[in-house]
C-alpha cells in the first residue's frame, strides 16, 4: 500500500508540472500582439517569443535527457523550476526596461525549463502507467490539466490586453507573469517533499542516441512531433492574428475566443484520458488527424462572408460572450479537439519497445519541439509573402497529413529493443 500511494503522489505531481508548462509556454502567442504593438515587429518578428522558447528545446533535448541520468527526474525537474524563474524575472525585466532583446533572453531561459520538465513528465508518467494503453492514458489525462491550465492563460492575458492600443506594452501583462513565477515557487516547494520511485536508466551514451534512431518507428515518431506543433500552436496564434487583422476583432476578444480552442483541447484529453485505456493510440491519433485534416480545409475555403456566433469568457465579469466571426475560425477551434490527443498518442507510439533507449529518446523527443519554432516562423513568412493569414494554413494542412501517414503507417514496431 506505500508503495501505491508513492506511485499516486508522483503521478499527481507529474500531472501538476503537466499544467505548468502550457500555462508558460502559451504566454507567447497573445504576447506576440503587444511585441509586435511595442517593438513596432513584423509579422516574423513578433513570433520571437515562440522561436525562442521551442528553439530551447533544440538546445536542452539531448542534455535534459543526460540531466535526467546524472541526477534523476525529481532533481532535473527542482533544477528546471529554478531555471523558469528566472526566465520569468527577465521577462517582466523586458517590460520596464522595453528592450526586445531581454524579453527574447526570458522566453529562451523559459524555454530550457518547459523542455526539461518535458522529458521529465511525459516518459516518467508513461513509466508509471506501465507503458501501452494505460501509459497513455496517463499522458492523456497529464494533457487534459496542460490544456487547462492553456485556457487559464488565454483568459487572463484576454483580460488584461483588453483592447489594443499604442500605450498597450509588455508590462500590462505583468499579473499573468507574476502568477507564473507564484507557480514555479510553490511546485518548487511541493515536489522538493514528494517522493518519487524512479526507474533506472542507461547512460545517455551516442550509442544509445543512435541505437533509438535506428528504430524506424521512433525517428518517424520524432518527425511527426517536430511538424505537430505546427497544428496545435500555429492553428490558435494565426487565428488571432486573422482575426484581429481581417476580421475586425478587438486583440482582447481575439485572445478570448482562442481560449475556446484551448478549452475544446481540455475537453478531447479529458474525453481521451477516460478511454485511452481502451482505444489505442493508433485509432486515436490517425482518427483525429483525419478530422483535423477536413476542418483545416473548411476554416480556409468556406466564404468568409457567412458568419456564425463563437463563444468567448469575459473574465472580468466572469460571464459568456458571444462573437460574430467568419464561419471558417469555428473549425479553427475545433481543430483542438483533434489536437488534444495527439501529443500523448505519437510519444506512446514513438517510445514502445524501445527499453533501454527510452531516456535518450525522450530527450530526442523534445528536442524535436523546437518544430515549433520553424512551422510557426515558416507560417508567418507565408503571411508575410501572400498578405494571406489564411494561405498560411497550409502549413499546419501538410503537418496534419504527415500525422495521418505516421498513426496509419509509419508508427508500426517492427523491432523491439533489449531491456
Amino acid at each position: 500500500m506505500a508503495q501505491k500511494s508513492k506511485q499516486w503522489a508522483a503521478i499527481i505531481m507529474m500531472i501538476a508540472l503537466f499544467a505548468m508548462i502550457a500555462f508558460v509556454t502559451n504566454l507567447c502567442s497573445p504576447m506576440a500582439v503587444i511585441v509586435q504593438n511595442q517593438f513596432g515587429a513584423s509579422e516574423l518578428q513578433s513570433q520571437i517569443g515562440n522561436y525562442a522558447n521551442f528553439v530551447a528545446y533544440l538546445v536542452m533535448g539531448i542534455p535534459s535527457g543526460m540531466l535526467i541520468v546524472k541526477y534523476g527526474y525529481k532533481k532535473t525537474a527542482l533544477i528546471a523550476l529554478i531555471v523558469g524563474i528566472i526566465g520569468m524575472v527577465l521577462e517582466l525585466l523586458s517590460g520596464t526596461m522595453e528592450s526586445m532583446w531581454i524579453y527574447l533572453a526570458g522566453a529562451f531561459i523559459s524555454g530550457f525549463c518547459m523542455c526539461m520538465l518535458n522529458t521529465v513528465v511525459n516518459p516518467l508518467l508513461n513509466v508509471l502507467g506501465g507503458g501501452g494503453n494505460t501509459g497513455n492514458q496517463l499522458i492523456q489525462i497529464g494533457g487534459a490539466f496542460n490544456s487547462a491550465a492553456a485556457v487559464a492563460v488565454y483568459i487572463i492575458l484576454g483580460a488584461l490586453i483588453g483592447e489594443v492600443t499604442k500605450e498597450t506594452a509588455i508590462v500590462d501583462a505583468a499579473p499573468a507573469m507574476y502568477i507564473a513565477l507564484s507557480i514555479f515557487a510553490i511546485a518548487f516547494l511541493v515536489l522538493l517533499f514528494t517522493k518519487v520511485e524512479e526507474p533506472q536508466q542507461e547512460p545517455v551514451k551516442t550509442e544509445l542516441i543512435t541505437g533509438a534512431l535506428k528504430h524506424r518507428h521512433f525517428a518517424l515518431g520524432a518527425l511527426a512531433i517536430f511538424l505537430y506543433m505546427s497544428v496545435e500552436v500555429g492553428t490558435p496564434t494565426y487565428m488571432i492574428k486573422y482575426l484581429t487583422q481581417d476580421a475586425g476583432v478587438a486583440a482582447g476578444v481575439a485572445t478570448l475566443i482562442a481560449a475556446v480552442y484551448w478549452f475544446a483541447m481540455f475537453i478531447g484529453r479529458s474525453a481521451g484520458g477516460a478511454i485511452a485505456g481502451k482505444v489505442s493510440s493508433r485509432v486515436m491519433v490517425g482518427t483525429t488527424a483525419a478530422v483535423a485534416i477536413a476542418l483545416i480545409i473548411f476554416g480556409m475555403f468556406a466564404p468568409e462572408t457567412l458568419k456564425v456566433n463563437v463563444p468567448g469568457v469575459d473574465w472580468a465579469n466572469l460571464s459568456m460572450i458571444w462573437v460574430e466571426v467568419p464561419v471558417g475560425v469555428a473549425a479553427f477551434i475545433l481543430v483542438g479537439l483533434c489536437t488534444s490527443v495527439m501529443w500523448g498518442g505519437i510519444f506512446n507510439m514513438a517510445v514502445e519497445g524501445l527499453g533501454k533507449y527510452t531516456a535518450a529518446a525522450s530527450g530526442i523527443f523534445m528536442t524535436m519541439v523546437f518544430g515549433c519554432a520553424v512551422m510557426v516562423a515558416l507560417q508567418a513568412y507565408v503571411v508575410d509573402i501572400t498578405g494571406s493569414y489564411l494561405t498560411s494554413y497550409f502549413v499546419p494542412l501538410l503537418c496534419a497529413a504527415y500525422i495521418l501517414f505516421y498513426a496509419l503507417i509509419g508508427s508500426r514496431v517492427s523491432q523491439k529493443a533489449e531491456n
